[in-house]
């Protein structure tokens, strides 16, 4: 699934190629992708005339903000979208093809169909599901050591259970939580309230450094990601842990080892993240 960097490598791509672009028609294909409205003909009815005033993101949720609307996309593992001319092959795996009025389609393609659509009146948008309730962006102001803290202290998960929860900070995945974890040099099954004042002083960090390198780079193309150029992310390149059980660490030269962790495959280094505590 696209993550913080990845979104916002499409986000930028995206502001580039539609921002100030009229929405002239929608076609729905698979009308379960739209979950708000409940009717794929009222969803295409207040698009169109709609333009697109600009393209923002809140975690891993892409915001299509309109003239009286915002859409509200999610890509989940598949979802992509592209630029291109009415005259192209649509394929079986496009699912929504926003017409506009400059003779372009923007096309929305989802092989897995796991993506979700919400559209919402201007000022709704943050308040309603799917964004209420999200915590704050990584690079947020309160997004701090004090922050974490205080949400260590009140939780019994582990670290990589408390970091992949959206309510704690957004954007961040199986991925980066690996990696970010990897350069605080912690366990990925340290139960978050045993982390010390360094620990979470260093793992602030390591999750802002880490998140910022990967936005430079692109996001990383590890499985699908592409952009919407169709450009590959370049941070896999620089990835320490992530997919590389059996290999050594680039730090120590121990195997890089996989477990499980809040669900997910997890990937660490046994020497340089020792665990602590049971």
């Amino acid at each position: 699934m696209p993550e913080l960097p990845e979104v916002e490598s499409i986000r930028h791509t995206l502001r580039t190629l539609v921002a100030g672009k009229t929405i002239a028609d929608v076609r729905v294909r698979w009308p379960r992708i739209i979950k708000r409205p409940d009717d794929a003909e009222a969803f295409r009815m207040r698009l169109i005339g709609e333009t697109i005033q600009d393209i923002g993101r809140r975690g891993k949720f892409l915001l299509f903000i309109l003239d009286r609307h915002v859409l509200v996309s999610h890509l989940r593992m598949e979802g992509k979208y592209r630029l291109e001319s009415p005259t192209d092959p649509i394929d079986k795996h496009t699912h929504v093809i926003f017409s506009l009025t400059d003779g372009t389609e923007l096309r929305y393609r989802d092989v897995r169909k796991f993506g979700t659509m919400h559209l919402f009146d201007k000022g709704e948008e943050r308040v309603l599901p799917p964004l209420a309730g999200l915590g704050p962006e990584p690079f947020d102001e309160r997004f701090d050591a004090d922050y974490l803290k205080d949400v260590f202290s009140k939780t019994e998960r582990n670290i990589k259970a408390v970091l992949l929860d959206q309510t704690t900070v957004v954007g961040l995945g199986n991925i980066y939580v690996d990696e970010s974890l990897f350069r605080a040099g912690i366990h990925p099954l340290e139960k978050a309230k045993h982390l010390s004042d360094d620990d979470i002083r260093r793992l602030e960090k390591s999750i802002k450094d880490t998140l910022a390198e990967a936005v430079a780079l692109g996001g990383s193309s590890v499985r699908s990601y592409l952009n919407g150029y169709g450009e590959m992310g370049m941070f896999q390149l620089r990835l320490y842990v992530y997919g590389r059980q059996g290999q050594p660490c680039k730090a120590c030269g121990a195997m890089i080892e996989k477990t499980k962790a809040a669900g997910r495959g997890t990937h660490y280094c046994p020497k340089c993240q020792r665990r602590r505590s049971p």
